[in-house]
């Protein structure tokens, strides 16, 4: 005789398998969260910067079928206007596409997590494929090239950036904020002090109790080396489009919490000239079908398809720097003696190249990309990575010795340091080219280049200070 419990069960499983994943995730939220009024729903542009609008939640359920938005969301400069040279605006008609909520991602918006939600959308084509020149399904495209190999990545990224006062110098300058409840105003570097963390105590378990909230695996930050900077790292996980989708949640989410305490928090590379630079290091290692760490021999040494990456990321890194770098402050950053790379170079246990191959056991043996700036976005610096692993195994390249001390005396490609330069190494790299796709390189391209053209328009102070009674 069939017991009722396993009747409702079966009933119950039965309307699941009718109902759609997108719906279920919905329908959970609504009964975990009642409260909620509004979502964000976001697409991440070029810069990493998101795109989107706030709709009631009695719209939600809606978004099963998609929602529209622009093309030219993804032919913005980092003041969000479209860039018509990059062809995705008025020579079109301003087409709108279809955009699709990335499953998982709907969580409590830090800014109002009570009553707000948000939801991460990826862009189609007209045909229903993944729209080519979004980030995010550049990345996936790459990550599937490798899968499709047997090779699966395993990454983590770390994120640094700086809490400033929302009040400026006398001078108009930026500085760093006090001490919440203090008139204490830290101007020192202390890298790893703990006393920074306690001063700033509020704002961090924050930053975590809201990280948990979203689901963003994020360890407890770390004091860096300049006052008011700190860093946080998220943990490893073989989905490289979640580790990215992370950061950028963790970005905004750190803005949003910052706001809340009276402080703005920011990703620029270099927002101060006498302290340090904010980097965005990205760790990966790559596992066999077998699960066994295919960057790794036996005995823990370097194995010959790491060697193989390792040649490819260096011969691409010049050609990246548009991505790792992707604006004019960004390059303020690479100074010599910074722990900043300025050459393609590799070595171990050693923080001044490019490439550094961090200790640890066999299970462990990976790499750390230290070239990015905190304020590119994600998706691009990691498809930088992997185009540069899938360059190397599919390219008989040599690879240089690693370096013994200071990297920034040994030899190694010098790399861009002005986006002009990194702009035109990143237009005539046809492999990058063609591993990133096309249409979205000459996008990206056209994008940058407006955008650098508009800066090199501005008077600055500085001229005004220098040449005004001496040109």
């Amino acid at each position: 005789m069939t017991n009722l419990v396993e009747v409702e069960d079966f009933t119950r499983h039965s309307e699941e398998r009718r109902t759609s994943a997108f719906q279920l995730e919905v329908k959970n939220w609504l009964e975990r969260h009642p409260e909620t009024q509004y979502v964000d729903i976001l697409l991440n542009d070029l810069n990493g910067v998101f795109r989107g609008k706030r709709i009631p939640v009695s719209a939600l359920a809606k978004l099963e079928k998609g929602c529209y938005f622009p093309a030219s969301v993804f032919a913005m400069d980092i003041l969000g206007n479209t860039v018509e040279e990059a062809g995705l605006g008025q020579s079109l008609g301003e087409p709108d596409n279809l955009c699709m909520p990335v499953p998982g991602t709907l969580v409590p918006s830090a800014s109002a997590p009570q009553r707000i939600a948000q939801l991460l959308l990826t862009m189609c084509n007209q045909d229903g494929t993944p729209f080519d020149v979004e980030p995010r399904n550049v990345l996936n495209r790459l990550w599937q090239q490798l899968r499709n190999r047997g090779l699966f990545p395993v990454v983590a990224v770390e994120l640094e950036f700086y809490l400033v006062d929302k009040t400026r110098d006398a001078e108009g300058y930026i500085q760093p904020p006090c001490a919440p409840g203090s008139n204490e105003r830290n101007m020192q570097s202390q890298v790893y002090s703990v006393d920074n963390l306690d001063h700033f105590g509020d704002v961090l378990r924050d930053i975590d109790a809201l990280a948990r909230q979203q689901n963003i695996p994020a360890d407890g930050a770390l004091a860096e080396a300049s006052p008011g900077q700190f860093e946080i790292n998220l943990h490893h996980t073989r989905d490289v489009l979640s580790a990215c989708d992370h950061a950028v949640q963790l970005k905004r989410l750190i803005r949003q919490v910052a706001e809340n305490h009276g402080m703005t928090a920011t990703f620029m590379a270099k927002p101060y000239e006498e302290y340090a630079g904010s980097g965005m290091h990205v760790h990966i290692s790559m596992l066999d079908a077998a699960d066994h760490n295919a960057f790794a021999t036996d005995d823990g040494s370097d194995s010959p398809l790491l060697k193989r990456a390792l040649a490819g990321m260096l011969d691409l890194m010049p050609a990246s720097m548009a991505l790792l770098a992707p604006n004019v402050n960004a390059y303020r950053r690479f100074v010599p003696e910074a722990y900043v790379p300025m050459r393609a170079s590799w070595g171990h246990n050693n923080r001044t190249v490019a490439l550094r191959i961090p200790c640890g056991d066999v299970d462990n043996h990976r790499v750390e990309y230290r070239v990015a700036g905190a304020d590119a976005n994600p998706y691009l610096v990691m498809s930088a990575i992997l185009a540069g692993i899938l360059h190397g195994l599919d390219t008989a390249l040599p690879l240089p010795q690693p370096v013994q001390g200071n990297g920034h005396e040994a030899d190694g490609i010098p790399l861009p340091v002005r986006q002009s330069d990194a702009l035109y190494e990143f237009e005539s790299s046809y492999p990058l080219q063609k591993l990133l796709g096309e249409r979205f390189g000459a996008v990206w391209h056209s994008c940058k280049r407006h955008e650098l053209m508009q800066f090199e328009r501005l008077v600055t102070a500085t001229e005004i200070d220098w040449m005004l009674k001496n040109a």
